[in-house]
């Protein structure tokens, strides 16, 4: 199919939201400590900064390339509170527009390029406090979608706007092949983002660690994940089950795709969204996942980190009733279905995880059989990175990438635990 038929697709889907706008059940979802700490989380904000929760102008900017610094840096100047969240982040991706189709007027293809990926990642994050179905937030999902449709017509590589057939509805997502691609069966990854991320964001704008590999990349917003909710799709534990023989089936079809080399990965949230994947389809040969949330129940990061991580779900489980929420909260977890895998499976954890205790992962490992690696950074926190271990040993994104790549061609590894120290030395030590 032509690259502009593929993005009248992309263009179209938005406009589907109109009637999926009332998909979810009436009212934003809101919890106790939410509302009674909302003065706190305010002034935490003010003290700490926008990314008082998790490094989110760090993950954000990252895909963008230096030439977004300077965006970011205005952003943490301006926010001092939650409200200024989707406003600052609109002002910037509204910047960004106008620059790239100035630049596309004047023949500067790589300059609009650039900055309609920026856009897009900026329109993206100022959906994030949208807990909602609202005008507002169709309209900034809207304008991440126009965005990123015109990068993709610009971009140095094909990409394609995917739909999903999942349960009479759809998982939306963007199928990326590396740049140079001219046919034959290569390998391709299925890209989870975490709980405040989005699939616009998962393939860098510049010398990404999937492509640059060779390898493509089916780049999902799952069940519950930022778009999905607006289409009548919402996190559980039976769509997550379900989700993986719909992506695996829709890619087995696809020319591209090698149907023996199909990864999965995942991130925060995606980690364990991914391990009930893995554990449920065995056409995925190899699972990377990195900063775990794989405490069953996952009572730390809904009950004594931030409010907002528990008022996000709720919207993205379709919830509004708290109590009801917390008995479904219950049922999220990996028992019965870590065990089920066979196939490689990595995690990227980081010794200090505020969201999910490294005990839980431990003992995930523990009742595993599959091949498997956990890699444990000195000090990290949830997202892994930003510490002496990260910097000084080896780089988590980039390890990732090469054992993934190590496991779609074939290649044995040791089932290990390693961790590395401060100084960026890995000790290694064997499953028994």
């Amino acid at each position: 199919m032509e690259r502009r038929n593929l993005l009248r697709t992309a263009m179209a889907a938005p406009a589907m939201m109109a009637g999926a706008a009332m998909a979810g059940e009436p009212g934003e979802p809101t919890t106790k400590r939410f509302a009674e700490q909302r003065w706190t989380l305010d002034n935490v904000i003010r003290a700490n900064g926008i990314d008082w929760d998790q490094p989110r102008s760090i993950y954000l900017s990252a895909p963008c390339g230096p030439e977004a610094n300077a965006d970011f840096a205005i952003i943490r100047a301006r926010v001092q509170k939650m409200a200024d969240i989707g406003p600052a982040f609109e002002s910037t991706a509204k910047r960004r527009e106008a620059a790239a189709r100035a630049a596309e007027a004047q023949g500067a293809l790589v300059t609009a390029r650039d900055n309609f990926y920026m856009a897009a990642v900026h329109y993206g994050a100022a959906e994030w406090p949208y807990d909602d179905f609202s005008a507002a937030h169709l309209a900034l999902h809207q304008k991440k979608r126009e965005c990123f449709a015109d990068y993709a017509r610009l971009a140095d590589h094909r990409i394609e706007a995917v739909s999903v057939p999942f349960k009479g509805k759809s998982i939306p997502a963007w199928l990326h092949l590396p740049p140079g691609y001219a046919g034959g069966r290569i390998p391709i990854i299925i890209s989870i983002p975490g709980m405040d991320s989005f699939k616009e964001a998962a393939v860098a704008l510049s010398n990404d660690r999937w492509l640059a590999r060779g390898m493509g990349v089916l780049a999902i917003d799952g069940p519950g994940q930022y778009e999905s909710p607006l289409l009548g799709v919402f996190v559980s534990m039976q769509n997550w089950i379900d989700a993986g023989p719909a992506l695996v089936d829709w890619l087995v079809g696809r020319p591209e795709v090698d149907p023996a080399r199909i990864g999965l990965t995942g991130t925060s949230f995606g980690s364990l969204f991914a391990t009930i994947v893995a554990g449920n389809e065995p056409r995925i040969a190899a699972t990377s996942v990195m900063s775990t949330c794989l405490e069953p129940g996952c009572h730390t990061i809904f009950e004594e980190a931030s409010p907002t991580f528990k008022k996000r779900f709720m919207w993205m489980s379709n919830f509004t009733d708290e109590a009801k929420f917390d008995e479904f909260a219950k049922t999220l977890s990996w028992e019965g279905h870590a065990q089920k895998i066979a196939r490689p499976y990595m995690v990227v954890a980081g010794q200090a995880d505020e969201l999910s205790p490294l005990e839980f992962t431990d003992k995930m490992f523990g009742l595993m059989s599959a091949p498997r690696l956990l890699t444990v950074y000195a000090d990290s926190r949830h997202s892994v990175g930003g510490v002496p271990a990260a910097n000084l040993g080896p780089f988590p994104p980039t390890l990732m990438a090469d054992w993934m790549a190590a496991r779609l061609a074939g290649r044995p590894f040791a089932s290990e635990r390693w961790f590395i120290d401060p100084s960026g030395r890995v000790a290694k030590t064997a499953f028994g």
